[in-house]
């Protein structure tokens, strides 16, 4: 098995370049092609709230990555509300309506089996809090995603959960998390939205417990990336990322300063996502980070809004995901210029 050891996200996707380039076989998949590593692959990240991918040509879509991880801990599987930030989601769900796999409606309420026993029979996330709180050598705080009576043997499901079962503990005094992977697109999962949504999930558990947050660990066991867009998202490309992250021009920003209220404040940051209403939040997150990021895609999405855009990009306080939004718009104007300078030469 082959392991890559990187600081974060960053330093792990220009590894995984190298492996896969030097060594892959080219197989078939229901979807296409794909070039997949001979044994499965685990990734250490040592410091895994360094989530942010800053990488030019992989041009990571922030909104999406930080907004689903959001909605996942809400505990949703509606195509409607991620779908704003990535209208490709839809292509996932087998009715347009909800998604069949949702990782976080099967962390909080998909296995309330018998019609729960208790007030939080299906919330997986609660009772591994209470678990590693009560006691800090718990080696049974499972979080589960796959279940075989819904999944196997379902070849015309669209969406069935990649990412299958969950373990945490607490090492040396902070929570580590392994997750493991049936199957991991390098580009769009282990990379991107994986490195985002797991470690959020992570750093929410941490909090909710009380202890900072250890290493994360992802092991995958068909580790591969799609040949038709390996070289469109630079797979070939020798280029090292600038970290931002190395020379502290940005840190992570706490999720979590008040644990008791940060559901409460995340379901009316998604309620005041849907409805316009107004909310005082407890934690600064929502107020300084997901709000300033939010205006700033739908200003983005409006009719001339990019000047706008850039704006509440720049009001948002975790300097990573500020800065990750900034340089996405940027390029994205950068496109637009360089398309009308064409056009205006043409006529």
């Amino acid at each position: 098995m082959q392991t890559i050891i990187a600081r974060n996200v960053n330093e792990a996707w220009d590894q995984a370049k190298v492996f896969l380039n030097e060594s892959h076989i080219v197989r078939n998949s229901r979807v296409g092609e794909v070039w997949e590593y001979p044994t499965p692959v685990t990734t250490r990240h040592i410091y895994p709230r360094e989530r942010v991918l800053f990488n030019v040509e992989r041009n990571a879509n922030p909104y999406f990555h930080f907004m689903e991880a959001l909605w996942m801990l809400a505990g949703r599987c509606d195509v409607a509300w991620i779908a704003q930030f990535n209208p490709r989601m839809k292509e996932y769900s087998d009715d347009g309506v909800s998604f069949h796999g949702a990782y976080g409606y099967r962390w909080r309420f998909a296995f309330d089996l018998d019609g729960g026993a208790e007030d939080d029979y299906a919330d997986q996330l609660v009772k591994i809090v209470r678990m590693l709180k009560k006691d800090f050598n718990e080696r049974r705080a499972v979080l589960s995603m796959w279940n075989p009576i819904w999944d196997l043997e379902r070849p015309d499901c669209r969406d069935l959960p990649c990412n299958t079962t969950v373990f945490f503990k607490i090492r040396e005094g902070r929570l580590t998390m392994t997750v493991c992977c049936r199957s991991n697109d390098i580009v769009w999962g282990t990379y991107g939205a994986n490195a985002v949504h797991m470690s959020m999930l992570q750093e929410y558990l941490a909090s909710m417990i009380g202890v900072p947050v250890g290493e994360y660990w992802q092991i995958s066991d068909s580790w591969h990336a799609y040949t038709a867009r390996w070289a469109e998202f630079g797979g070939f490309s020798n280029r090292l990322t600038l970290d931002p992250y190395l020379s502290a021009e940005v840190s992570p920003y706490p999720m979590v300063i008040d644990p008791p209220s940060w559901d409460q404040d995340l379901k009316n940051f998604m309620r005041s996502s849907e409805t316009g209403e107004s909310f005082i939040y407890v934690n600064p997150f929502f107020e300084y980070v997901a709000e300033p990021l939010l205006r700033s895609w739908r200003a983005y999405k409006s009719e001339g809004g990019m000047r706008d855009a850039l704006l509440w990009a720049c009001r948002c306080q975790a300097s990573d995901w500020g800065l990750a939004a900034t340089q996405w718009l940027e390029r994205i104007q950068e496109k637009r210029n360089k398309k009308q300078s064409v056009e205006t030469r043409n006529n």
